[in-house]
């Protein structure tokens, strides 16, 4: 599932297209907005809060959208769409089309949707934690909330989207690793590695989502320390990497870590 370095990029470049335009076009194909035509809306701007997208309009209302595993944005030149140069538009696969007269962004196999108003976000991601990408993030009490989680894992922790929001796999095995923990560490026992931790996810995020050659989804390659790594050196011990499961099912996921680096075994 994409990250919210990801999530970020994309609000960016939908800003870059539809910020400060009148859509000409606003179809929501979605069973329960099917009917919503939100042609002559303006568009105000997109914001994030980890990985959910809030495509934010001048009439109080507020798109909320999330990609999920699948879902992706992509930004068409409006006449070519017209013209039938493109028929990208007509996939079965589109769930949202946005478009002004110079672009048209189609938003592809999306897990969510809903449209409520602005003065009312706060009912769809009020469970959820702070933001790692927060311009305003309390990196202190981000840290409080997962030195809250007591026993509890710390990789299941950093997963978990209603005390800190925004991280995924790649960044929990990335950000652990760099800071020697194990992804079993209990969290309530960390210390101040946990402010750490905050700290790097949120550098690592910043930086991924400042990449200029994003791809269609608007991920990018990235360099990582262990994620992916299976077997593969630790490039600072030499270690093989090893992969195992944090959390319970059926929310366990993958985490990749140096056994050497990072002492603790998945428990059995």
């Amino acid at each position: 599932m994409p990250e919210g370095d990801v999530v970020l990029r994309v609000a960016r470049r939908l800003d870059a297209a539809l910020a400060g335009q009148v859509l000409t076009r606003g179809e929501l194909r979605w069973p329960t907005l099917g009917g919503v035509d939100l042609a002559g809306a303006g568009v105000l701007g997109h914001g994030t809060h980890g990985k959910h997208l809030l495509t934010r309009l001048d009439d109080g209302r507020t798109l909320h959208t999330h990609l999920r595993m699948d879902g992706l944005w992509r930004v068409h030149p409006t006449a070519d769409l017209a013209a039938g140069v493109s028929r990208a538009d007509r996939s079965h696969r589109v769930r949202a089309v946005l478009g002004t007269r110079q672009w048209t962004c189609l938003g592809i196999d999306l897990g969510m949707m809903d449209l409520v108003a602005t003065a009312e976000e706060d009912r769809l991601l009020g469970h959820l934690g702070p933001d790692v990408l927060a311009p305003d993030l309390d990196v202190a009490a981000a840290a409080a909330r997962i030195l809250a989680q007591g026993e509890r894992g710390i990789g299941e922790v950093l997963l978990d989207q209603t005390v800190v929001a925004g991280l995924g796999t790649i960044y929990m095995a990335e950000s652990l690793w760099a800071h020697r923990a194990s992804p079993w560490a209990p969290a309530g026992g960390l210390g101040p590695t946990a402010r750490d931790l905050v700290t790097t996810a949120r550098r690592l995020m910043l930086r991924s989502a400042a990449a200029r050659v994003p791809t269609a989804t608007g991920d990018t390659r990235r360099n990582t320390n262990v994620h992916g790594r299976e077997r593969r050196s630790c490039p600072r011990c030499g270690t093989p990497i090893r992969r195992a499961e944090v959390g319970r099912p059926p929310t366990a996921r993958r985490v990749y870590w140096c056994p050497r680096c990072q002492p603790g075994q998945p428990p059995t």
